[in-house]
């Protein structure tokens, strides 16, 4: 086991899952409550990493991110360092790649809350932010665990975006998924069955957490009809 491209691995599904934790939460309060009729190709430009290839979105993300673009020129002025092949390129990356796995349950979630409870909070005075924190968040934890958690697993498992933008530097970001490709390059199928044996649980695993979250969720929820 590679322990420094597991390491890394981690480093990186921690930022992403903290990022879009921070980020997608009002990006998904909009798409569950905003009634803008182009609020279509929003949830479309959320969705697109669903269907697009990895290796597509990751060399729009490298252009978009070289010294010769804005943001690429801004980064290196004000940090002096690049943004292409680092962790902080990748988290960059991986959040673009992994939006929807954490705006969708967070949207789903907060559509689940009962509306007459928003309405009567409003009522009662309370502020759309005091809503949100005593009426809509507390009821809707158990779908920002489920993308939270989806978010961590899915940016663990990343291969072609990971390879795109951060290329394979040992120690830096070299992850869990360009190690077992290496190791199958180098014929090691030994040390590449062991690894993917430990994500295949992983990801085993997480699956499991997701339907627990979801079915504690609908248990403690509204009454299912008789």
């Amino acid at each position: 086991m590679n322990w420094a491209a597991v390491g890394t691995s981690l480093k990186l599904a921690l930022w992403t899952s903290a990022l879009l934790l921070a980020l997608g939460m009002p990006l998904a309060y909009w798409l569950a409550f905003s009634r803008r009729r182009w609020k279509f190709l929003v949830e479309s430009a959320v969705a697109l990493p669903l269907v697009l290839p990895p290796t597509v979105l990751g060399f729009y993300v490298l252009i978009g991110m070289g010294p010769r673009s804005p943001i690429g020129w801004w980064y290196e002025r004000w940090f002096g360092s690049t943004l292409p092949f680092t962790l902080q390129g990748l988290v960059v990356a991986s959040s673009l790649y992994s939006l929807p796995f954490a705006v969708q349950p967070f949207a789903a979630a907060f559509r689940a809350v009962d509306p007459r409870q928003i309405e009567a909070s409003w009522v009662l005075g309370v502020s759309r932010l005091g809503t949100f924190a005593r009426v809509i968040l507390p009821q809707s934890l158990p779908g920002l665990a489920t993308g939270a958690v989806l978010t961590f697993a899915h940016t663990i498992g990343e291969f072609g975006v990971v390879l795109m933008v951060g290329g394979n530097i040992p120690g830096v970001t070299r992850t869990v998924s360009i190690d077992i490709y290496d190791r199958v390059q180098s014929l090691d199928y030994a040390g590449a069955g062991r690894t993917s044996l430990v994500l295949l649980i992983f990801s085993f695993t997480v699956v499991s957490i997701v339907y627990a979250l979801n079915r504690r969720a609908w248990t403690v929820g509204p009454e299912a009809p008789r």
